[in-house]
């Protein structure tokens, strides 16, 4: 998922915003590249013109969706790609994340009997990073955070699915970049000053 706006980052298509002067999707792609992820559709707005162009010129698969929110654009980028298996939607803005990563929630959802998987950092995390996250949930009494990434099941994307909640400690999947400060906080973790 590649196609919102990015206004509270302040610094163009967030997808294209630079982290060492690689683009935060490119971090995603390479990772899904590199894991078991059989195709990779990257879902584009009317918002994001340069960031279709870098899919486009990368040869990756590009799903127009018409900006109407995120629940709703991933709907009908499932339904556009064809996909009526199992597909992990990502978000763009997540360059810590890793093909073992990536590796390690399918095979988790491969385990479980739900048909969806969805992914959450516990808070205590977050405090620990000194990040606020933008949504919170109290599942079986802890306090967790979404992390964008989600398994489901194509053939029922239109239909609520019943999930499995995946619970990682794990910065990978703490830090999105929504704000400066978050950029700044990749690359501190990238240079190894937070452990």
């Amino acid at each position: 998922m590649a196609g919102g706006r990015g206004s509270r980052l302040g610094m163009g298509e967030k997808p294209l915003v630079t982290l060492f002067g690689r683009p935060l999707v490119d971090y995603v792609t390479l990772a899904l590249q590199d894991s078991s992820i059989e195709r990779i559709f990257l879902a584009t707005t009317e918002n994001v013109p340069k960031t279709r162009r870098w899919a486009e010129e990368k040869g990756l698969e590009v799903v127009d969706t018409p900006g109407r929110g995120f629940v709703a654009d991933m709907i009908i980028a499932v339904e556009a790609a064809g996909v009526t298996k199992p597909i992990m939607i990502i978000m763009a803005d997540l360059p810590l994340i890793t093909s073992d990563l990536i590796d390690e929630i399918i095979e988790i959802y491969e385990e479980r009997p739900e048909p969806a998987l969805s992914t959450h950092t516990p808070l205590r995390l977050h405090r620990l990073l000194g990040r606020r996250p933008d949504s919170l949930f109290n599942y079986q009494g802890q306090l967790i955070v979404p992390s964008g990434i989600n398994v489901l099941d194509g053939a029922e994307i239109e239909r609520e699915q019943e999930d499995y909640h995946l619970i990682l400690e794990r910065m990978e999947l703490a830090v999105n970049v929504n704000v400066v400060e978050d950029l700044k906080l990749c690359e501190k973790i990238m240079q190894g000053e937070i452990l």
